[in-house]
């Protein structure tokens, strides 16, 4: 699985309007972990802790769209 991108956290985040402590919640990690994944300081962020925002947010009905052009985004699944 490939992690997001900071950019790809942050829009899912808007697009689901949750705030940074929503997210964390949902992903069972501290709020630091979402601001450091977001663009503070991502490498700081462990494989397991990006891994559960990733979960969190396509639980949420976030898709991740990555390919190998480097070209990324970010949808909402309809419900």
């Amino acid at each position: 699985m490939r992690l997001p991108s900071p950019a790809q956290v942050r829009a899912a985040r808007a697009m689901l309007n949750w705030s940074k402590i929503d997210l964390a919640k949902a992903a069972s990690v501290s709020v630091s972990t979402v601001l450091n994944l977001e663009g503070r300081d991502p490498e700081r962020v462990s494989g397991g802790s990006a891994g559960a925002i990733r979960v969190a947010l396509e639980t949420a009905g976030v898709w991740f769209i990555q390919d190998d052009s480097e070209a990324t985004g970010v949808m909402l699944c309809p419900r």
